[in-house]
């Protein structure tokens, strides 16, 4: 049993559409696409290469302490996003040192892109660059947030579920706070654009030519893409007495691995972890107002999602968006991204958009919110997550007055 609601007070965003707070709301406001040609590795050969790349990033504006060049760029996503989040919640990082908290960042790719450059200079029998092999263990996500706060007293992790290890990573703040265990929780998830996977989604047939467009009949696959989102949980009594805006509760989360398959969801295992979800956070199907789909725009996961969500929801189907549209594929910075869209759409009163929408496929059948943002007033939203292997995780939000 839980002992303590569980609050959202601080965010921090690196995306395509935006970085920081207030970047990335706009961002969802306006429908942007981040969709770009990709510059992070030669592209040559492929017929096709669209993705969503970060540009105008600057680290050295947001890591202090640890050295810059010692992090991938997905290690440096990652301390740029906690160190914003912490800022944002109005935190001070020295009063977090004297708390017991965690730290836990999901990721797909890890320092893959590091890897890579170490390979291609074997390959080409170039001197390896030392620092870029440091860089590539997976634990240079989470580990340099503590490194770079100079929190001592946390527990660290790193949660490799693919591209649903950002929800992951949630769900583990939440118990750890709902439980009285830690004071405060860094959480989300981090990845950089690689060639090892925009090649893997590639010979699949599985990336979009131009564009996203989720649940679209026209729909051709994902974009790949990158980013880190990370979110401050501590308690809402806590939140509340200091006096901390509160985006959004944590209502509760499910998860499961149905291990149907290596890459195609599986419908019921899908409907079961929304059931989860839901039982934990004590709501029902008709509370629910808005669904943040995983969404990728491929046609299996858009079609069984769509039907699981109906499976659970019967004839009431709530708005079901994909931000995926907008931020690409980020894999494991994926669910936590969607997570600081959930949390702003129910403090500004908006849903994002599903952009690049011409006509919903009919095995699809819900209302995507086609191009423009609206207003809503939401109570509950759902964060969907469907990873490789069978990886599901769904986390509720809910506004706190409600």
């Amino acid at each position: 049993m839980s002992s303590h609601r569980v609050a959202v007070t601080g965010l921090g965003v690196v995306s395509s559409i935006g970085i920081g707070v207030a970047e990335f709301t706009a961002g969802l406001r306006a429908g942007r696409s981040g969709a770009r040609p990709i510059s992070r590795f030669d592209t040559t050969g492929f017929a096709h290469a669209n993705g969503c790349e970060v540009v105008d990033f600057q680290p050295e504006h947001w890591i202090r302490r640890v050295p810059a060049a010692d992090l991938g760029r997905a290690g440096q996503f990652s301390v740029a996003a906690a160190r914003m989040a912490v800022e944002d919640a109005g935190l001070d990082p020295a009063a977090l040192a004297a708390q017991r908290g965690m730290v836990s960042i999901g990721t797909t790719d890890g320092g893959s892109d590091s890897g890579e450059r170490v390979a291609e200079s074997l390959v080409r029998s170039r001197p390896v660059d030392p620092a870029a092999a440091r860089r590539t263990p997976a634990a240079g996500l989470s580990v340099p947030v503590a490194r770079e706060l100079k929190l001592s007293n946390v527990d660290i992790s790193t949660i490799a579920t693919a591209c649903a290890a950002g929800n992951y990573a949630i769900g583990a703040g939440y118990d750890a706070v709902a439980a009285g265990a830690a004071g405060f929780a860094l959480c989300g998830g981090a990845d950089a654009l690689c060639r090892m996977t925009f090649t893997g989604f590639y010979r699949l047939g599985a990336v979009d030519p131009e564009a996203c467009r989720p649940f679209d009949s026209d729909r051709h696959g994902i974009l790949t893409g990158e980013g880190a989102g990370v979110l401050v949980l501590e308690p809402l009594e806590s939140a509340l007495a200091r006096g901390a805006r509160v985006y959004a509760e944590v209502l509760g989360y499910g998860l499961n691995c149905d291990a149907f398959h290596q890459v195609a969801p599986d419908q019921g295992s899908v409907a079961r972890c929304m059931s989860l979800a839901m039982a934990d956070a004590g709501v029902r199907p008709s509370d629910v107002d808005l669904i943040s789909a995983h969404g990728t725009g491929t046609k299996a996961n858009d079609r069984t999602e769509c039907a699981a969500i109906r499976e659970v929801f019967g004839d009431r189907l709530p708005r079901t968006v994909s931000m995926k549209s907008m931020l690409g594929h980020t894999m494991g910075a994926a669910s936590a991204l969607a997570a600081a869209g959930c949390a702003l759409a129910l403090t500004h009163g908006f849903i994002p958009p599903t952009i690049n929408h011409r006509e919903t496929d009919p095995e699809c059948g819900i209302d995507c919110v086609p191009n423009e943002a609206v207003q809503a007033d939401l109570r509950v939203v759902q964060n969907n997550a469907l990873a490789f292997g069978g990886n599901n995780a769904v986390v509720l939000f809910g506004r706190p007055d409600r």
